[in-house]
């Protein structure tokens, strides 16, 4: 890391580290959407989708994170926190900007789902006997 990014992380909140994303399979059914409505009712959880597909991201900060914003366990983090590059980060423009769909919570997710499925209100209509 050169020093000119050394520097963009020193003066960082260390968002990066503020939340996690994992990719999910794409959603086309109603109970898919209807699973991740579920999913959405826990709090910090919100979803979205972008070029690489669909994330539920995670607000819930990383526990190692001083109150500096450094790292309490550098030398020893994850493999996966020593790859991550700061070369373009969240520190130049926010991840929100790359997003093709965001859902901040149930009621957007709702909202979406009433629009792309006609069906929607009738998944909880019993059927006739």
């Amino acid at each position: 890391m050169s020093s000119k990014n050394e520097n963009k992380c020193q003066k960082c909140t260390a968002k990066c580290c503020s939340y996690v994303s994992q990719q999910i399979d794409t959603p086309r059914s109603i109970a898919a959407f209807d699973f991740l409505l579920w999913q959405l009712s826990h709090k910090e959880i919100q979803l979205y989708k972008d070029e690489d597909g669909w994330f539920l991201l995670i607000n819930n900060r990383c526990t190692h994170i001083q109150d500096d914003g450094s790292c309490g366990i550098y030398e020893v983090r994850p493999q996966i926190c020593r790859d991550h590059s700061n070369d373009y980060c969240e520190y130049d423009s926010p991840a929100e900007e790359g997003f093709e769909l965001f859902f901040d919570g149930y009621e957007s997710l709702d909202n979406y789902c009433r629009k792309r499925f006609k069906k929607w209100d009738k998944r909880f209509k019993k059927p006739k006997k």
